[in-house]
């Protein structure tokens, strides 16, 4: 005890770091941990948490569900209307929206704007107060895209006559569907709806749906996986970067397109929208990762997150062991890059069911294969690879069909594990867009954010209740 005492003091100090402080004053060594009581400090939920931890319901669960999402392999088969792809489009007014659930008197600006600009494409309205009585008025249904199988970026719109991108895991049969992009700027999913932005989509509907259906009919199909892995290894993470995927895509699908009937002029337009805008495979990766998890869903007692979402109000998250439940809370705001004369007052907050592709391991939890995402959504090089590693600590598993030249070819984070969110306080990072937070704008910027820490903590004793239940019923 004397020698003890004789040493110099070496404190490891955890919670508040005041005590960390004070001990400095005094003149000894002090090494903060900054730690915090799991579950925001909710004791029920960290008791939940305990039981959670190590369960073999749960470890088994998640090795199917992993399993599952490696093995699926998702492929572009066709170009569809949305009414055709989603016969429930084809029966009734029908608009979806990205995000969960959402009434449109809690609706933010952006979604709103998109909502009004979609009614005013389908001709259900004639002008914008029009269009947004009848969505006030329950004229149209709003529901999310993800309750039909669809993603969509920003606010996510997607309206019957919309063409779809068509996506199928050849593992499993099952289709997953997403709108075509529109570039940046100005355009309907960031909530403008100007004369502008309607004829792009009439552009879209009428000519450049018909040429990419022709092309990947012609093809017959393509293989999205292996050229996301080698997008990975030219620069993009996939999500707020995709001008090497684009840059892929584009090489698969002309030739193909030249094969077809397509008009010259019409090629000269489609090609020319395509290769200035390098976004445009962003709507193919959220499809193709959605056909990942979904593959990874309704598993029963796995603590493995299936979908995130955003409705510019709310963020929410699906895990496979709860089934269709939503578990929300408010979304964060986004820290980032603004364009010139805009800044954090403009700003919705996070917004757009791209998210999916952190969910599936990509986007910011592969930001370390692409430094140059920096100059777009703001922080370092440094930065990026720092958010892939620590992404490593609140994941089931990693996907080797996903690696990233910057980690020695380390295979990407992959399989959010609620239980390691809440247990070490560690959030999902997400690369993504800034919307402004009035309807007809546009997008302002691009940043980083984090998805919130209560919708977890909820998810964390949904499952440990429906563990609960199962023991008892097996007793």
């Amino acid at each position: 005890m004397n020698t003890l005492f004789n040493q110099s003091l070496n404190v490891i100090n955890a919670g508040l770091a005041g005590f960390a402080d004070n001990i400095r004053q005094a003149g000894g060594e002090v090494t903060h941990l900054n730690w915090q009581p799991p579950a925001l400090g909710d004791i029920a939920a960290g008791l939940a948490l305990a039981r959670l931890l190590n369960h073999p319901l749960v470890e088994a669960a998640n090795q199917q569900a992993m399993s599952q999402y490696l093995a699926a392999q998702p492929v572009l088969v066709d170009v569809l209307a949305a009414s055709e792809a989603i016969p429930a489009m084809a029966e009734r007014k029908l608009i979806l929206h990205a995000g969960p659930p959402i009434a449109w008197d809690d609706m933010c600006g952006p979604v709103r704007g998109a909502i009004i600009g979609a009614i005013l494409f389908e001709g259900w309205a004639t002008d914008h107060a029009a269009a947004e009585q009848m969505a006030r008025g329950g004229g149209v249904a709003l529901e999310p895209c993800h309750h039909y199988g669809a993603v969509g970026p920003m606010a996510g719109i997607i309206s019957p006559s919309m063409p779809l991108w068509v996506i199928q895991n050849k593992t499993n049969g099952q289709r997953t569907f997403s709108n075509f992009n529109e570039g940046l700027g100005k355009v309907l999913r960031f909530g403008a709806n100007n004369d502008e932005v309607l004829q792009r989509l009439y552009w879209m509907r009428n000519e450049l749906a018909p040429a990419m259906q022709a092309a990947v009919r012609q093809l017959g199909e393509i293989e999205l996986k292996p050229l996301m892995a080698q997008a990975l290894h030219m620069g993009d993470e996939v999500h707020n970067r995709n001008a090497a995927a684009t840059g892929l895509l584009i090489k698969r699908l002309l030739p193909a397109l030249l094969q077809t009937s397509t008009s010259l002029s019409t090629l000269q337009t489609v090609v020319s929208f395509i290769v200035g805008n390098d976004h445009f495979f962003l709507n193919l990766s959220m499809a193709a990762s959605k056909a990942m998890m979904d593959a990874a869903a309704n598993v029963p007692f796995s603590s493995m997150v299936s979908v995130m979402a955003r409705n510019g109000v709310n963020f929410g998250i699906r895990v496979s062991g709860t089934g269709d439940q939503w578990f929300q809370a408010p979304a964060n705001p986004v820290e980032g890059l603004f364009f010139p004369g805009y800044g954090v007052a403009d700003a919705a907050a996070d917004l757009g069911d791209s998210a999916i592709t952190e969910t599936a391991g990509l986007g910011g939890f592969a930001m370390a294969s692409s430094p140059a995402i920096v100059k777009f959504v703001g922080g370092t090089p440094a930065d990026a690879t720092a958010n892939s590693l620590r992404m490593q600590s609140i994941t089931i598993g990693s996907n080797p069909a996903f690696t990233l030249p910057a980690l020695n070819f380390a295979p990407t984070a992959a399989g959010i594990d609620i239980r390691k969110v809440v247990d070490r306080n560690i959030l999902p990072i997400i690369n993504t867009g800034i919307a402004h937070k009035a309807p007809g704008v546009g997008q302002i910027g691009a940043g980083i954010t984090t998805a919130p820490m209560p919708g977890f903590v909820e998810a964390i004793q949904a499952l440990a209740l429906r563990i609960q239940q199962h023991e008892e019923a097996q007793q």
